[in-house]
């Protein structure tokens, strides 16, 4: 099973690497534009989606003006069924999306695999209402296997202005076997990880094209790191108070 998985993956990338690298490259672009502007980038997601957001926060090699948007009832250690239920209310995200800072000429991402839950779409909603330009990362076979909870009926891909494809399977879940009547094992996380750290390499690229410092944590375990990093979040801080 360890190689079927392994094929699996690499499957996956390359499908996600053939086909997604437009949708991708747009999104590096205006994640650029958005740094490069004095702007924060924002992500959301519900349940293990939130894992990626954490993926690109505060992270050695990654961009400093990365502020994940965490509402702990939404993500697992609050109670992981409770989470899944939240996800499926419609007008929740109002709640808290509100208060976020999130404003016009910044990007949101938002990430929800099966795409089909009402917070990330009313998560979409409320950032394009602040002018922001929205990316949903969703399973397209997935979403469209499915009937949106959302009281429009829209999904994910409906509602962003750029989808990025991670083809998951319908229920995420790609191995089989035998003596197991269900399948198992997913795949998203480790797509998705690949895909947005691809998106910021690129973006990170672009901004030294254009004589634009990008804005990098170096490992705060390399000696004379801290300096480095302390000056980077003494610019962000007030945007992002996760790096206070």
């Amino acid at each position: 099973m360890i190689q079927t998985y392994f094929n699996h993956i690499r499957r996956m990338l390359n499908q996600v690497e053939t086909t997604e690298t437009a949708a991708m490259r747009q999104a590096a672009e205006r994640t650029a534009d958005c740094i490069i502007g004095g702007g924060v980038v924002h992500l959301f997601g519900c349940g293990h989606s939130h894992i990626l957001t954490e993926e690109v926060f505060y992270r050695a090699g990654g961009l400093v003006p990365i502020r994940p948007i965490f509402v702990e009832p939404l993500m697992l250690h609050e109670g992981a069924v409770r989470s899944s239920e939240l996800e499926r209310q419609n007008g929740l995200a109002s709640t808290f999306m509100e208060e976020q800072d999130i404003r016009p000429g910044e990007v949101a991402f938002v990430l929800s695999t099966s795409g089909r839950n009402p917070v990330p779409v009313d998560v979409v909603l409320a950032a394009k209402e602040k002018g922001a330009f929205t990316i949903g990362i969703t399973s397209l076979e997935y979403s469209q296997s499915q009937p949106s909870r959302h009281t429009s009926g829209k999904h994910l891909y409906d509602a962003a202005d750029l989808v990025i494809n991670n083809y998951a399977v319908k229920g995420d879940a790609v191995l089989k076997h035998p003596d197991i009547p269900i399948p198992f094992t997913p795949t998203s996380t480790v797509i998705g990880a690949a895909l947005l750290n691809a998106v910021l390499a690129s973006a990170i690229e672009r901004m030294a094209e254009r004589g634009f410092q990008p804005p990098v944590f170096l490992s705060g375990n390399i000696d004379g790191a801290d300096r480095h990093n302390a000056a980077l979040i003494e610019r962000y801080k007030e945007r992002i108070p996760l790096l206070k």
